[in-house]
């Protein structure tokens, strides 16, 4: 049981059950959006969520995420822990109810949280109906409980692991890779996104670590948004040193607000509520810029610098260059779907133009140097917006189906279906003219570029309406440009592909496209019109074989599958392998030798591992425990959760004390489960008894590789090799090789498939023929598009002000940090 300072209770009877989870394993899209990389991550914030409304509560100061060597994710706060004693109602632990029920949780309850981004009760048990496996840890009442699922169903009891004298949740998890079509996380996602979870909470410690190359980074923000703004600034120059920030509570709703404008054409405001990334906006949005826009109005006609017969500014204009930061806390959200985009409490857009309202208009008072910048500038942007209508005016079209509009380069499709037609913006006339010959008529049509086109990140509309090429696009595109004039109902083709060559001048000319795209014709990226071609990287042929290779990763696939070609292992027992066969094996091994460099990072050779199988149920140790007295430090293996509870008292037996579990997420240290079996320890803390537990999440994946290579009739021995060799290497009617291990089989099929390989590498389209250019990158049956999503807007419009706009250093520093990153440069 615990409790707060109030007395209030935070225990099993907090936890309110509604339904079952039958359904989410059925339609995981449902309740994550959907079931790629957007959703896979979406799977981390419910958990993160859950950390963050203990913070909200103000029991938790600091949450832990750990991306694992093995592709599972951790994460672990030093919350109150979720409950552990018996459910009421479903008599089971709290714990089992809150990660196997539906809407089951302690957020329904006003006197477990006052304010919550979780709202549903879907978040943590939709996460663990979609994993391979969930464990959970936690700490609580001097305790350390642990349980194990597998898609969404404990196959372990809740158990009591040790005693510890902190608080906290820790769960762990593995996507299921038959659910989602990428199970691999990604460091930049994660880290914007805790990135903001810290500047949203002042003082909150979130770290961020990767085990596989050890990253490691830590966000703490003690001045919150104000912060938050500096940060998205820091590559723009702003037109007033101070940033704005206000923070009032009115009828239990807490709105803050930062702001600076920038000498920036753009605008970049982002919302939240109750930290969640609002991204479609909604009714705070809504209040901030209406508010925003009558405020300054008014300021500008109570202080006589508007002409008495002119209009008011419009918003566009006002927030030309803003920057700002829009967070409200509210009691009971209402939010559109699980996913939660968009904030839809009416009462809150009266309360955010309330607040506004009073407190820029305040501010406009008291700074007149600042109310007379932001004017003057608005009132630029103003002249510059009447200038570009005359330049919009050459760009619009008679009518949809008038093709006498249409520029003279553009070469149309016969189509008039938007949803069927397909827009190629082409680098170049030549492969323009490889991309019109080869095309399908009917529904492809074809857009040369001549050259680079404008980059809009420096430039006002009316110059960048005023672009020959610019204007050319928009024509053909058909939907106008700019917030007030673009009409995503009159896009000509719902399919709006970018295909530049695989060289440095096409990424650019891409970059520089995707900026147009992205400042003037956002609605496209959100409807989800742009794409990017993939033209092939590579040719490769060796004999009667010749495969065009769209990536590096498919090249390395494809020369092992090269060195198997016309190649046979004879084992000593006469069994054959080839083939398929063969190359079943070889992917085995690939996975095993990766497997071998995440142990390695935890000090644990793959051999000295393999040895520790268990003979009667084939598993691996789950565990690796070090237990030191001060002076010396003894490695231990344990197979389960009743292993590791046995170590535990047999380490306290031997200190005649309790001993205290240190998790590998928690310890400072050096870390010693990268020790030899018996070692000094050169600066001792302290003389009592340390318990160092370290989960080994590579166990399961090597468990199910080495099963398979069994399956195949191959064992242990043989992949760490001994006397006797595991057979013979033969290609076509040479005598063989003899193999003494399984890596040395690999190792020898790689080189083979290196053999008599020639390998072209595509620079530019226009070194392929027309026929050539259609079957790899334009014939809807083979091609490969990528889709342009925005993920995370805060970090989309840091990059583009980063590589396009004005300051240099900000891009020198980007390419410095990303030099060694770089696979394909051409010199």
């Amino acid at each position: 049981m615990s409790t707060d300072g109030s007395g209030a209770q935070y225990d099993a009877h907090n936890i309110t059950v509604l339904e079952g989870i039958e359904a989410v394993r059925k339609r995981p899209a449902m309740y994550i959006g959907d079931t790629s990389v957007r959703g896979l991550h979406h799977c981390v914030y419910e958990v993160i969520d859950n950390s963050i409304d203990e913070a909200l509560a103000g029991y938790c100061s600091k949450i832990i995420v750990n991306l694992n060597a093995d592709g599972s994710v951790s994460v672990r706060d030093n919350g109150r822990g979720i409950p552990v004693d018996m459910h009421a109602t479903e008599k089971k632990p709290a714990l089992t109810v809150v990660l196997t029920t539906l809407h089951a949780g302690g957020k329904f309850d006003s006197d477990s949280y006052k304010v919550s981004g979780g709202l549903h009760g879907v978040g943590v048990s939709c996460v663990n109906g979609l994993s391979t496996w969930l464990e959970a840890e936690v700490r609580r009442n001097g305790k350390v409980y642990h349980q194990r699922f597998e898609k969404g169903h404990p196959v372990s009891e809740l158990a009591t692991i040790g005693e510890t004298s902190e608080t906290g949740t820790t769960i762990t998890f593995f996507p299921d890779d038959t659910i989602f079509s990428t199970t691999t996380f990604e460091w930049e996602i994660l880290a914007n996104r805790l990135r903001e979870m810290a500047f949203l909470n002042k003082g909150i410690v979130i770290e961020l670590n990767r085990g596989i190359d050890d990253r490691h980074e830590i966000f703490e923000f003690e001045g919150g948004l104000l912060e938050f703004v500096k940060y998205l600034n820091r590559n723009k120059t702003a037109v007033h040193n101070d940033v704005i920030y206000f923070e009032k509570e009115r009828d239990d709703v807490m709105v803050e607000i930062a702001m600076q404008y920038t000498d920036s054409y753009n605008e970049n405001i982002s919302s939240f509520c109750n930290n969640i990334n609002t991204i479609e906006g909604g009714t705070h949005m809504s209040g901030f810029r209406s508010a925003l826009t009558r405020t300054v109005n008014a300021y500008g006609k109570k202080n006589n610098i508007f002409k008495k017969d002119a209009d008011s500014m419009s918003g566009d204009d006002i927030r030309e260059g803003l920057t700002a930061i829009i967070s409200v806390k509210v009691p009971d959200p209402q939010f559109e779907g699980q996913t939660k985009t968009k904030l839809g409490n009416s009462e809150v857009q009266g309360i955010v133009e309330s607040v506004v309202n009073d407190e820029f208009s305040d501010y406009l008072e008291e700074h007149p140097p600042f109310a007379k910048t932001v004017i003057e500038k608005a009132l630029v942007a103003a002249r510059a917006r009447a200038a570009a209508r005359k330049a919009r005016d050459l760009t619009r079209r008679k009518g949809a189906l008038d093709s006498a509009a249409l520029p003279g380069k553009l070469a149309d499709c016969s189509e008039r279906d938007p949803e069927k037609c397909e827009l190629y913006i082409v680098e170049g006339d030549s492969a323009g003219g490889s991309a019109k010959q080869g095309r399908d008529r009917e529904f492809q049509a074809i857009l040369p570029l001549r050259g680079k086109v404008l980059n809009v990140e420096k430039a006002r509309l009316d110059k960048i309406l005023n672009n020959n090429e610019i204007r050319t696009m928009i024509t053909a595109i058909g939907a106008g440009i700019g917030q007030d004039e673009f009409d995503i109902s009159k896009v000509r083709y719902h399919k709006i592909i970018i295909m530049t060559d695989a060289d440095v001048d096409g990424a650019h000319i891409r970059t520089l496209l995707l900026t147009f795209f992205y400042r003037q014709m956002p609605g496209l990226i959100d409807r989800g019109y742009i794409y990017l071609a993939q033209p092939p990287l590579y040719k490769i042929s060796r004999k009667k074989h010749e495969k065009y290779i769209a990536s590096e990763e498919q090249l390395t696939e494809q020369l092992l599958a090269l060195g198997v070609d016309d190649v046979t292992l004879k084992t000593d027992d006469d069994r054959e392998f080839e083939g398929e066969k063969l190359t079943e094996l070889l992917t085995l091994l690939t996975q095993m030798e990766q497997t071998s460099s995440i142990l390695q990072r935890k000090g644990i050779p793959l051999n000295r591992f393999l040895q520790r199988r268990k003979k009667e149920t084939g598993s691996f140790p789950r565990y690796v425990v070090a237990i030191s007295d001060g002076e010396t430090v003894e490695q231990h293996y344990a197979y389960d959760d009743l292993e590791l509870k046995s170590l535990r008292e047999k380490a306290e037996e031997m200190a005649k004390q309790t001993v205290e579990v240190v998790t590998e997420d928690s310890a400072t240290e050096t870390d010693e489960s990268e020790i030899s079996e018996e070692q000094e320890i050169e600066e001792p803390e302290e003389s009592k008894i340390k318990f160092k537990l370290t989960e080994l999440f590579a166990a399961a994946t090597l468990d199910r590789i080495v099963r398979n290579i069994e399956e195949l009739g191959f064992t242990i021995d043989q992949y760490i090799g001994g006397e006797k060799p595991l057979g013979k290497l033969r290609s076509g009617e040479e005598e063989g090789t003899d193999v003494e291990s399984m890596p040395e089989l690999l190792n020898l099929i790689r080189e083979m498939g290196r053999k008599g390989l020639q390998i072209q590498r595509y620079k530019g389209l226009g070194e392929m023929n027309p026929d050539q250019l259609y079957d790899t990158t334009m014939n809807p049956a083979t091609r490969k598009l990528l889709k342009v999503v925005k993920e995370d807007s805060v970090k989309a419009d840091e990059i583009f002000t980063i590589l396009m706009g004005d300051e240099v250093e900000p891009r020198r520093k980007f390419i410095e940090e990303n030099a060694l990153n770089v696979t394909n440069l051409d010199i």
